[in-house]
C-alpha cells in the first residue's frame, strides 16, 4: 500500500513536515504495511520556500541581510531552483513571526526588506520569480518595497513619504523614472490564495490588519489611506486595479506586484504542484492524507487540502484529512474531494494545550493510529 502524506502546517504548532511526520508515525505504530511518503506542502504562506527547496534536489538557498518589519537587520533568504527560478517568501523579511506581540504595528511596519531581497536576486541575474505572499506583518501597499527598488513617492512638498501605512496617507505623487529597470525583464508569479481587494469591507485593512495589531480606529484610517494611495497610483498607471482578486494580499503587496511588476497571480498550492512531481506521486498512490490546523469553509475555497483533494480525485484516489479542530462550514470540504475528515484534538483539551508542538504531534499520531486500526 502506497500512502502519500501532504499536510499543510498547523499554524503556531507544527510545520508541514512535522505534521506529516506525525501522520507517518501513526501509520507505522498501527502496524499497517505501507510505503509512506511525506512531502512538505504549502499554499503560498509560511513554509512555501521550504516546500520548494525540499522538492527540488538541485535547489540552493541564498542568504541576504535585510531590514525586518521595524528596521532591524535580519538574515533572510530566497531559494534558487534548478531551473534558476527564484522562490521568495515575503515572510522572510516582512513576516509577523519576526515580531513579538508588542512590536506589531501595521501603521508603521515596512516591506523594505522584501525590496532588498528582490534587488539582490535581480542584481544576481535572476529573472523568473515565484513570490509567496503569506504571513506578512505589514499593511503598506508594498510602499517600503517599492521605495527600495527606486519608486519615488512624494508628499505635497515634494519630499519622500515615510515607510509604513502612515506614509500612504501623505502620498500625492509617484515617480517611477528611477525604478530598477531590470524589473521590466522579470517574470513574476504570485503564489497566493487570498482573493481580497485592496480596500473596502473585504480589503486588506479590514480583514487582515487586526491580526497584525491594528485597532479598530487604525483599521478605518488605513483603509482610507490605501484607497487614497490607489487613486494616486491610478493617475500614473490607469490600468491599476485595486479591486482585482488578491490585490489586498499581504497588506497590499498583491496590488504592488500586479501594478508595478505586471505579476500574475496563481493559487499557491497549484504553483508548487506544477514545479514538483507531487502529481505523479499521487497518481501512483493508494491513499492520500492531507490536512491543516483548522478546517472550515475557507479550506474548501482553495486552501492546500482542497487543492490536494481535487488533484487526487483526478486519479480516483481516496483522500482523508486530519485537522486540529473544526471551523464553521468544514463539511463543505467533502464536496471538493475529501472523503473523511478527522479532528485530532480531544473535545476536553484546552486550545492552549493543543497548540503545544509535542501535544499537537501526539494528537495527530494517535488519531492516525486509530484510523488505521479502524478504531475511530
Amino acid at each position: 500500500m502506497k500512502i502519500v502524506v501532504l499536510m499543510d502546517s498547523f499554524k503556531g504548532s507544527l510545520s508541514s513536515e512535522e505534521a506529516g511526520n506525525a501522520v507517518k508515525a501513526g501509520i507505522i505504530a498501527s502496524g499497517t504495511d505501507a510505503d509512506v511518503s511525506v512531502f512538505r506542502f504549502a499554499d503560498g504562506g509560511e513554509g512555501t520556500l521550504e516546500a520548494f527547496l525540499a522538492a527540488d534536489k538541485g535547489s540552493r538557498r541564498v542568504s541576504v541581510p535585510v531590514s525586518d518589519p521595524i528596521g532591524r537587520v535580519t538574515d533572510a533568504c530566497y531559494g534558487v531552483l534548478s531551473d534558476d527560478t527564484v522562490v521568495l517568501e515575503i515572510a522572510q523579511a516582512a513576516g509577523l513571526y519576526l515580531l513579538s506581540e508588542d512590536e506589531r504595528d501595521p501603521m508603521h511596519t515596512t516591506t523594505k526588506g522584501v525590496g532588498q531581497l528582490l534587488r539582490h536576486a535581480i542584481n544576481s541575474g535572476y529573472r523568473r520569480f515565484i513570490v509567496a505572499l503569506g504571513g506578512s506583518s505589514t499593511n503598506d501597499c508594498g510602499l517600503g518595497m517599492l521605495k527600495e527598488l527606486g519608486l519615488i513617492v512624494a508628499d505635497d512638498k515634494g519630499k519622500p513619504v515615510e515607510d509604513g501605512a502612515a506614509g500612504l496617507s501623505k502620498a500625492v505623487s509617484i515617480d517611477d523614472r528611477e525604478l530598477l529597470p531590470q524589473i521590466a525583464e522579470c517574470e513574476i508569479t504570485i503564489a497566493c490564495d487570498v482573493e481580497n481587494p485592496l480596500s473596502g469591507p473585504n480589503g486588506a485593512s479590514v480583514v487582515f490588519a487586526p491580526q497584525k495589531g491594528a485597532t479598530s480606529e487604525e483599521v478605518k484610517e488605513m483603509d482610507e489611506w490605501m484607497r487614497h494611495f490607489s487613486d494616486v497610483v491610478k493617475e500614473r498607471y490607469p490600468n491599476a486595479d485595486a479591486d482585482a482578486k488578491g490585490a489586498g494580499a499581504a497588506g497590499g503587496l498583491g496590488y504592488a506586484f500586479r501594478t508595478f511588476f505586471n505579476a500574475k497571480m496563481k493559487p499557491g498550492a497549484n504553483t508548487l504542484i506544477e514545479k514538483t512531481d507531487i502529481e505523479k506521486r499521487i497518481a501512483e498512490s493508494d491513499l492520500v492524507i492531507t490536512g491543516e490546523g483548522r478546517m472550515d469553509a475557507q479550506t474548501a475555497m482553495g486552501k492546500a487540502p482542497a487543492r490536494i483533494a481535487q488533484l487526487a480525485k483526478r486519479y480516483n484516489k481516496p483522500v482523508i484529512a486530519i485537522a486540529g479542530c473544526a471551523g464553521d462550514g468544514y463539511e463543505k470540504c467533502k464536496e471538493i474531494g475529501i472523503d473523511e475528515i478527522y479532528f485530532a484534538t480531544p473535545d476536553d483539551m484546552e486550545l492552549s494545550e493543543a497548540m503545544k508542538r509535542d501535544v499537537a504531534g501526539s494528537n495527530i499520531e494517535r488519531t492516525v493510529y486509530r484510523i488505521m486500526r479502524n478504531d475511530i
